[in-house]
């Protein structure tokens, strides 16, 4: 057996080497991504999303199979409200105009466009060529083409740069169009409407072009009530604006390996991250996008996956969403113990709840705690607290003859079986009640909560053994829920919140060719279906687990494939249900898989956290670069020091705070 699974990792390793050698795209420098657009391969289509606090906005790009650009926009202004004021109720348009297809050289349009490149840094820039003649006997010359898309921080506005560069020896002249076009969405559909969709060009028109000369034209498109007044928007003054948020996020909790795909993967995934917050009237609300969920919070997305990540990255408006969003939550409590509802949705004004009882209350005290813990202010926790309690308390109900947490689902919502009890809300359940046995004790209450808490997540550690412990498809791991006889992708689940009792035959069953796919975990073996958060919580589990050889050979392969194959730059929803889109919460389970996988990081008091640090063996070093959180800004250095691994943290000054050395694997408690 143990020669097979040898086997099935080589192959999994020969296939990420070859998907390297085959990626479309490379890193620069300057930690931003190309594509160099050769002959073969075209046509080539692919898309991003890009969100500010009032616009969000799905890209979609592609180099034809003649070399020439293709571009399309489908926009969203979740603020912007339509009716029904539900869930998918912001304002949406499709524009696919290009104002650069009706440029005109010498009165004529180009011979030809060639795309040269194209790049991702947070905005999408392309660089291409418009070949053009005088007349037909004369040589074919050309003008340089440079354009950068992007959406604005702090406005309504999607925005786009072009210069134009003539490189030759003789003027040009040139037309631009100019374009202002409105689009009305009436009233009667619209919420506090009409709205008002503006598409506009700037800086267009006749235009003489010198000898090496540039000239430089904008496109603007925007949305606002028609009772408001229109945006005037300064296209390079949002530029500067969106340039220094990047920069703002890619200078805090930098990654550090000798993997440079690894790090640049893990630098773009927090662009998508962090980006994804909503100014709504009921404050800002992180939301997953995909031309669906925007201005609205989920228990999943919002509560479990990205919050507790919000306090490492240090970005102030990360934090207030995460504490936003529990206290939207928080209104929903209730003395008879009723299910809070799965998501709140059209600013806060509403809620969903279609799917039952996913186990959300299990998802929020999980994420509650950890946030709490990690963000490290003693007055938010404290308000936070009878949130985290109720949850606790409602999943404690919940508990059925076996020891373990009925739901009506998880968070899949009834897309695959979850049964009576799934082992997903119990795991989730079982680290909410270590984190707030920690909690109790920081916020000053009685030592008997703390220690109830303690003994009720020992409890609920053995249920869990006892009720999903099985053989399933040969491998003694877990059954998702009674009867299930088929592998799923969340058995990983217990392997994340420390449950490491099956660790050996879980890890197999995940690699195993029965779960995993080119696209990482299948969310049931046999079915083609898949869902990267299931991929980013196994990896997460398998280093924590200590598995860092088969662990790391599968998260090379898996970030190649996302940063620099054919679907880039982030990771994805699901497919074939959407077809993978952006989300933005996925990205920081990606994070997630180096905090608390590789350097183990787990948060225990206001103030200090302990670390197991998991350092491959191909790895000499491991950092993270200013890491917030914990009442501090600090680097961690993690280094191989003759036969032990070194745990060395500074503080911002370059100040030695800690400094101690442990077997690899091994756990240390850091105190701040």
């Amino acid at each position: 057996m143990k020669n097979i699974f040898l086997i099935v990792l080589l192959l999994i390793s020969a296939q990420a080497i070859a998907q390297t050698n085959s990626s479309i795209w490379e890193i620069n420098n300057d930690g931003s991504i190309k594509w160099s657009v050769k002959d073969s391969g075209l046509p080539h289509h692919d898309d991003i999303e890009m969100s500010g606090k009032f616009i969000s906005a799905v890209v979609k790009y592609g180099v034809e199979a003649d070399k020439s650009f293709s571009i399309g926009r489908e926009i969203v202004w979740p603020m912007l409200r339509i009716i029904p004021n539900q869930t998918r109720g912001g304002l949406l348009r499709t524009i696919n105009d290009d104002v650069t297809k009706g440029i005109h050289i010498e009165g004529r349009r180009p011979k030809q466009e060639v795309v040269l490149q194209v790049q991702h840094d947070g905005t999408l820039q392309t660089k291409r060529e418009l070949q053009f003649s005088y007349f037909r006997t004369k040589p074919v010359l050309k003008l340089d083409l440079e354009s950068t898309y992007f959406v604005s921080y702090d406005q309504a506005a999607f925005c786009e740069k072009h210069v134009l560069h003539n490189p030759g020896d003789k003027d040009v002249f040139v037309e631009i169009p100019e374009t202002n076009k409105q689009w009305v969405a009436h009233e009667e559909r619209t919420v506090d409407g009409p709205h008002v969709v503006q598409y506009q060009s700037i800086n267009g028109g006749s235009r003489k072009i010198g000898a090496g000369e540039t000239i430089v034209f904008y496109v603007t498109i925007s949305a606002h009530r028609q009772s408001d007044q229109a945006l005037a928007i300064d296209v390079e003054q949002e530029l500067v604006k969106r340039a220094s948020f990047i920069s703002m996020l890619w200078n805090n909790l930098i990654l550090d390996t000798p993997d440079r795909t690894l790090n640049t993967a893990f630098a773009f995934a927090k662009i998508r991250a962090n980006e994804s917050i909503y100014q709504t009237k009921g404050g800002p609300m992180h939301g997953p996008g995909g031309l669906n969920y925007y201005a609205a919070i989920w228990a999943n997305d919002q509560a479990e996956y990205i919050n507790p990540f919000f306090p490492f990255q240090g970005y102030d408006y990360g934090n207030e969403s995460a504490i936003n969003s529990y206290r939207h939550f928080a209104q929903f409590m209730n003395d008879a113990y009723e299910p809070i509802p799965s998501s709140i949705i059209a600013e806060g004004i509403s809620y969903w709840n279609g799917a039952g009882d996913r186990g959300d209350a299990a998802m929020i005290a999980y994420g509650a705690a950890r946030f709490a813990l990690t963000y490290g202010d003693k007055k938010v926790a404290s308000e936070l607290w009878p949130l985290i309690e109720w949850c606790l308390e409602f999943s404690r109900r919940k508990i059925n003859d076996a020891g373990v947490v009925n739901s009506d689902s998880d968070e899949l919502e009834g897309r695959f079986p979850a049964g009576d009890a799934n082992l997903c809300t119990s795991s989730l359940y079982y680290d909410a009640l270590v984190s707030s046995s920690y909690l109790c004790r920081e916020l000053g209450m009685d030592d008997e909560l703390a220690n109830s808490y303690a003994q009720q997540a020992s409890s609920l550690k053995m249920n869990i053994e006892k009720h999903f412990g099985a053989n399933v498809m040969g491998f003694d791991t877990y059954r998702y829920y009674e009867g299930n006889d088929i592998l799923r992708a969340w058995i990983c689940i217990p392997l994340t919140v420390g449950i490491y009792e099956r660790k050996d035959a879980t890890i197999k069953a995940l690699f195993s060719p029965d779960l995993w796919t080119e696209d990482g975990l299948a969310t049931e073996s046999g079915d083609k279906t898949f869902w990267d958060r299931s991929t980013l919580y196994g990896l997460r589990g398998v280093f924590a687990a200590g598995e860092t050889t088969r662990g790391l050979e599968f998260l090379k392969y898996y970030s190649n494939r996302r940063l620099l194959g054919d679907r880039v730059p982030y990771p994805v929803e699901a497919y074939p249900e959407n077809n993978q889109r952006h989300l933005s919460a996925e990205s920081a389970l990606y994070c997630r898989v180096f905090i608390e996988g590789l350097f183990g990081i787990r948060p225990i008091s206001f103030n200090s956290f302990t670390i197991t640090p998991q350092l491959p063996e191909e790895w000499d070093y491991m950092n993270i670069k200013k890491v917030h959180g914990f009442g501090e800004q600090f680097d961690l250095e993690i280094s191989r020091k003759n036969k032990k691994i070194e745990v060395l943290i500074k503080d911002a000054k370059g100040k030695t705070l800690y400094k101690k050395s442990v077997v690899n694997g091994g756990s240390l408690t850091v105190e701040l």
